[in-house]
């Protein structure tokens, strides 16, 4: 999505800290963010500082925890999966999940072929 993103993560060990998880995604696409911004897209700069005490400081995400969810039947995740796929068609920012370039959907799609 132009503004958010949704991530369906299943961990592989069964004591995990997601706050880890999020810190080590969320650090590497703000910093290739902020790269890519100053290199083409410098009006957007302006638009990501703000003020924090005394200082100005490039914020790629928004502040707060995020809104992160245990799903815990099979069901609940195909339901979430169904929603993530289909949020960009909702949005009429492509007319096929498939189209949306940052999207799993053509991979599942592809695979689905194969069985």
């Amino acid at each position: 999505m132009p503004e958010h993103v949704h991530l369906l993560v299943y961990p592989l060990e069964q004591i995990y800290d997601i706050s880890l998880f999020l810190k080590a995604i969320k650090m590497s696409v703000a910093r290739k963010a902020k790269h890519d911004l100053q290199e083409n897209k410098h009006e957007w700069m302006n638009k990501l500082t703000v003020k924090r005490g005394s200082r100005k400081v490039f914020r790629f995400w928004q502040s707060g925890p995020g809104y992160d969810r245990n799903i815990n039947t099979e069901e609940e995740l195909f339901e979430k999966f169904n929603y993530t796929h289909n949020n960009p068609v909702k949005r009429e920012l492509v007319s096929a999940p498939e189209e949306w370039v940052w999207s799993s959907a053509s991979w599942y799609n592809e695979e689905e072929m194969l069985c």
